[in-house]
């Protein structure tokens, strides 16, 4: 499967998880079929001593997802974060939080910048993910 986003969506994920930098950065993907047709970008609601390694979203977060998803006539269909100054594969704290059927990108950011971002997704029986291609368009 892949992940179709358009490369202004791509440029919004940039500048806030950029913004967010040097802690976590996060958001929801709201589309279609396995194409984005808009985020969401949210604070991280983590503790403040935790932001740098770990996200969170507040049931009031999922709740704006669901009514702008139902707003635009599409779907809640995964999460952006980001890996500041580390890799962008899904840790085992990703995977326990992780839902299957949801896409996941993770952009890296290093310094402050992005340099690289992949998309996930968890396999039905939770026990590990499989890497998704990403269509810029």
């Amino acid at each position: 499967m892949s992940l179709k986003i358009t490369n202004e969506l791509v440029n919004g994920i940039e500048r806030h998880v950029e913004a967010a930098y040097p802690e976590e950065g996060a958001g929801f993907l709201l589309g279609v079929n396995g194409e984005v047709r808009e985020i969401l970008s949210l604070p991280n609601a983590r503790e403040d001593e935790a932001r740098h390694n770990r996200f969170l979203f507040t049931p009031e977060d999922y709740l704006k997802a669901e009514m702008k998803a139902m707003e635009l006539g599409v779907d809640l269909i995964g999460v952006f974060h980001s890996h500041p100054d580390c890799p962008n594969v899904p840790s085992e704290y990703d995977r326990e939080w992780a839902q299957p059927f949801f896409s996941y990108i993770i952009s890296r950011v290093d310094k402050g910048k992005t340099v690289s971002h992949r998309s996930w997704r968890l396999v039905e029986d939770r026990s590990t993910y499989e890497e998704e291609e990403i269509s810029i368009q």
